[in-house]
């Protein structure tokens, strides 16, 4: 799945992602990830963790209306 990324992917796009954690420790809960970022490692599952485009979303800083 092209949208499907794990710790220690580079974040390609901005945006909220939803995070799946392995084991039942962490029901599913969504996240902002910036690109250029790895996406983390969780302190429980450790890489046992992936992330799901939920959303893209432009960061305020690349956006032409905000730019100073």
């Amino acid at each position: 799945m092209a949208d499907r990324f794990k710790s220690g992917d580079k974040v390609k796009k901005s945006g909220i992602y939803s995070v799946l954690h392995e084991g039942e420790h962490a029901d599913a809960h969504d996240v902002t990830c910036i690109a250029g970022k790895m996406f983390p490692e969780c302190g429980e599952c450790g890489g046992a963790v992936r992330f799901l485009l939920v959303r893209h979303a432009t960061h305020i800083g690349r956006n032409e209306h905000f730019k100073s």
